[in-house]
């Protein structure tokens, strides 16, 4: 089976004030299943892994309406306030849902770096843990030391990196940087990185993203890394098929099973796949 473990769906009529803004032509509209689903099918994908935008919940409610719509959406990754006193309450009745899987915060928006080490996050990733949900971490390079204590403090969290830690491919003398701080993420078990985002973060050359690419297959292996799209955010830099023959080409054949579709099962706990073919 072939899983795009991570893209968006969204409606413009309900991102008001938030990304993307009207001047990103490519983006600044409704984007969902009947969009998607041809790419799908001409790239052998048989599923995928919807992924929140927005930091509300009526945004995980529309998604998980969709995955009830839609069987190639296995799983949802949506968003609640991990920081609420009530957290622990609503992801209880969030993961009622089995088409939850995760829960993501947004990271790379909030002012303070060190937002996600706060013993104050203890409950909600307790509850995280006790509900099976995987925590996805939209991080840029300077959240991996904060995000790194978290790992270690809580070793039963299922933790995924998005995008690679989105690295500023296009500042090489920061590679070495971000290649020691996904090291030391890469070394605890709980945690696995998408192999996905960089061919936005590299403006569209695949040439610059192999190296960067290349570092993530060597750290995670086999194993921890799993593929994901990012429709429709790759839209800005190149197209679904390219994007798909370059991490062909940069992930070991032998590694093609693991990396593009059953690591992504067992990380989010999808359903039995063979069973919709």
């Amino acid at each position: 089976m072939r899983i795009d473990a991570h893209q968006h769906f969204w409606r413009i009529a309900d991102r008001s004030g938030s990304w993307p803004p009207a001047d990103l032509a490519v983006l600044h509209r409704d984007f969902g299943p009947d969009d998607l689903a041809p790419l799908l099918a001409d790239a052998g994908i048989d599923a995928t892994v919807l992924v929140q935008s927005l930091d509300r919940e009526a945004d995980t409610a529309f998604m998980l309406a969709l995955a009830a719509q839609h069987p190639f959406i296995k799983g949802v990754v949506g968003w609640t306030d991990l920081k609420a006193p009530e957290a622990p309450t609503a992801i209880a009745r969030l993961a009622r849902d089995p088409n939850l899987k995760g829960l993501r915060p947004m990271l790379q928006d909030i002012a303070d770096v060190a937002w996600v080490d706060d013993r104050a996050l203890a409950p909600a990733l307790a509850a995280m843990i006790a509900h099976d949900l995987t925590f996805d971490a939209l991080v840029l390079p300077r959240h991996l030391p904060h995000l790194l204590a978290v790992a270690e403090r809580h070793p039963d969290l299922r933790i995924v990196i998005d995008h690679g830690a989105k690295p500023a491919i296009r500042e090489e003398r920061r590679f070495d940087d971000w290649h020691r701080a996904m090291g030391d993420l890469a070394a605890r078990p709980n945690v696995a990185c998408k192999l996905s985002g960089l061919l936005t973060e590299a403006d569209g050359s695949g040439v610059a993203v192999r190296r960067y690419a290349d570092a993530l297959v060597s750290l995670f292996g086999p194993d921890r890394l799993i593929w994901g799209s990012d429709w429709p955010v790759l839209n800005l830099a190149g197209t679904y098929p390219d994007w798909l023959d370059l991490c062909r080409t940069i992930v070991p054949p032998a590694h093609h099973d693991a990396v593009f579709g059953e690591n992504a099962a067992a990380i989010y706990r999808l359903p039995d796949l063979g069973a919709d073919r």
